[in-house]
């Protein structure tokens, strides 16, 4: 093994060990279904940025914007833009409301104005789409361990998996928010050394643009319809995902929590600038490569130190998502399945137990497909789209509690699920993403429904309920 080798498998297994440390050192936290699910109260607002950063700038989305920077060039940035009007416009419109309400899962609050079969819907499409999300994780953080660290793309995908889910099933909660803090900062510092590199490397910004077409240099070029279905599935998902809101509602109050989106929401278009304009270069670096490979190949030729800073920002993002995404999912099964039908006893080591199994599976049954998957901005926006039917329920509930009755509420669930993943799986016939389907599919339904069975439902108050 050469030296530069040396020390970047160094550094990520030293940094594999922190992580893993971290989780066993807060286990005293984990030892209740609630100190799994939420790891105590009252986190600090960088602490929750951290968090929600950490997931939203995860290695699909990183390697997924070089790539199409790689094709189309600086307009890829405009998925990470979609996610910083996202978080933006959450803390000015549901943040307050989240608070309010006082319930940790995205289920429960529907099923306060729907009723018990929505949050079950709701509870397994989340499910789904984090699923699909951590797939796109996993083979993006697979392809580039594999590609830095000289390994087998499998194998590096299945030691991510194990590594994270040894220490959230360990910490639970308050593991999570530690360790993406640590992931957040990482990561962050190494798009910027990326970014120089590749940079230094093509001989700045007037070289690059005198060897690469006019059009990559457009901030259009992408498409008013691929910007607004990113739109679509960014905000979507910010605004209905389980972990953002059970991040937002483990803070002291509103304030706190929209603190933590404005740091993520400014955070966000620079890292999209930075991960696009990678891209960008390596279709001068390295001209005949595949796409998908314009990050991974950056690192491969960065010096030793920021290659290591890279490849474990890399890592720590994908342990940062699949973490957030695994502990997701074991909550609701948790509250909205396994504790309601197979422990209405309510014994809490039965909870704990159930918690720890679901999160081994929650992070590793997705292994198998990422193994296959390439496109992997497109994967990871399929399950953010997916999200997004959630979204206009959850405004919905909030802001109309009237409109709609909750089988038309159920069927929107339902029938979004069907039309988003099929259209998805079509290749998005005539141009139209999949996006679109998730938005105008609960509209539709919650429109016919209240066209012609009225309901007045119950507005959402600031009770909490189980």
């Amino acid at each position: 093994m050469d030296t530069r080798l040396a020390i970047i498998v160094g550094v990520t297994v030293a940094y594999f060990g922190v992580m893993t440390y971290i989780g066993y050192s807060v286990r005293k936290h984990a030892r209740s279904s609630e100190g799994m699910t939420s790891g105590g109260r009252n986190y600090p607002a960088f602490l929750i940025g951290a968090l929600l950063l950490s997931e939203f700038i995860g290695s699909s989305v990183s390697l997924g914007t070089a790539q199409k920077g790689f094709e189309l060039g600086i307009s890829a940035a405009w998925n990470l833009v979609a996610l910083s009007i996202g978080f933006l416009l959450l803390a000015l419109v549901l943040v307050k409301k989240y608070k309010q309400v006082g319930l940790n899962t995205i289920s429960a609050i529907l099923a306060k104005t729907y009723g018990e079969p929505v949050r079950f819907a709701a509870s397994i499409l989340t499910i789904i789409a984090l699923n699909i999300i951590a797939v796109a994780m996993y083979a993006g953080g697979g392809a580039v361990l594999a590609a830095v660290l000289h390994i087998d793309k499998n194998l590096a995908i299945v030691l991510v998996g194990a590594i994270t889910v040894f220490y959230v099933s360990m910490g639970g909660m308050r593991s999570v928010v530690y360790t993406n803090f640590v992931h957040s900062a990482v990561k962050y510092a190494g798009i910027i050394l990326a970014a120089a590199f590749a940079l230094e490397q093509t001989g700045g910004i007037g070289a690059l643009k005198a060897q690469l077409p006019a059009t990559m240099f457009n901030p259009m070029e992408v498409g008013w319809s691929q910007i607004i279905a990113w739109m679509i599935g960014g905000i979507g998902s910010i605004f209905a995902t389980q972990y953002v809101i059970q991040a937002l509602i483990s803070t002291d109050n509103d304030k706190v929590a929209k603190r933590a989106c404005f740091y993520v929401s400014s955070l966000m278009i620079p890292f999209g600038l930075m991960a696009a304009l990678v891209g960008m270069c390596s279709a001068v670096l390295y001209p005949g490569i595949k796409s998908i490979n314009a990050f991974p190949e950056l690192i491969a030729h960065m010096p030793a130190f920021s290659a290591s800073v890279m490849v474990v920002g890399l890592a720590g993002a994908l342990f940062g998502g699949i973490s957030a995404g695994a502990l997701a999912s074991a909550t609701l099964a948790l509250k909205d399945f396994y504790d309601p039908f197979f422990n209405k006893e309510k014994n809490d080591r039965k909870s704990v137990m159930f918690v720890r199994v679901a999160i081994v599976v929650a992070g590793l049954l997705p292994l198998v497909m990422a193994m296959y998957a390439d496109k992997l901005l497109m994967i990871a926006f399929l399950g953010k789209a997916l999200r997004a039917t959630l979204a206009v329920l959850v405004l919905m509930a909030f802001y109309a509690p009237r409109f709609g009755t909750p089988k038309g509420a159920f069927a929107g669930v339902i029938l979004s699920v069907i039309a988003t993943i099929g259209w998805f799986l079509a290749g998005n016939p005539y141009g139209i993403d999949s996006s679109y389907l998730a938005l105008a599919v609960p509209l539709l339904c919650m429109g016919i429904s209240h066209l012609f069975k009225p309901a007045a439902p119950g507005a959402l108050t600031g009770e909490a309920a189980g």
